[in-house]
């Protein structure tokens, strides 16, 4: 409001001439409204973004290892290396009166293996590869069929059967790819 210096009204800013005398107001300085200048960031204003930027990466870290070792599937090669070991803990057993299973192995490239002995075969008294075109169509069907394999069909495993000679000397390989199985 502004006041008359004559008649001592009170009168609103936007008039210019007193509304009960008509004597000439007297002139308001207007004051700009400048932009305040702004004030230097504080040290406890950069130590605050500091901690805050830094709980957040200690966050997301966190966050990521516990996904990673808790939440994550076991890769193939775990799960492989998994039923590798169980089998192993009843071996050497005897599948028949011919074969005993000495181990599993997995190895690389998704290939899984079974240890063969043949114990009463020698490699010089059998026909190696008679032996092998004989047992070969009867594994493949097996891997093929078998409710217990299919994991590996699922999972795209070569399985391999390897067989030796009661006293140890390499025989034969069977491998039975994917493609043979699907």
């Amino acid at each position: 409001m502004n006041k008359c210096n004559e008649c001592g009204t009170e009168n609103a800013d936007n008039l210019k001439y007193c509304r009960r005398c008509g004597y000439e107001l007297p002139k308001q300085k207007v004051e700009e409204v400048q932009n305040p200048v702004q004030k230097p960031a504080k040290k406890a204003d950069y130590k605050k973004l500091t901690g805050i930027i830094v709980g957040a990466i200690s966050f997301l870290v966190a966050y990521f290892l516990v996904q990673q070792l808790f939440f994550k599937p076991p890769t193939l090669d775990k799960v492989m290396m998994k039923t590798a070991s169980e089998i192993n803990q009843s071996c050497p057993m005897m599948i028949d009166s011919e074969t005993r299973l000495d181990n599993t192995i997995v190895l690389p490239a998704n290939v899984f293996q079974y240890n063969y002995t043949l114990i009463n075969m020698e490699k010089e008294t059998v026909d190696v590869t008679a032996l092998k075109n004989y047992l070969e169509p009867n594994i493949t069907n097996f891997v093929r069929t078998n409710p217990d394999m299919k994991f590996q069909r699922d999972s795209k495993v070569t399985v391999n059967y390897y067989y030796k000679d009661k006293d140890g000397n390499y025989l034969f390989t069977i491998s039975v790819t994917p493609e043979q199985y699907e």
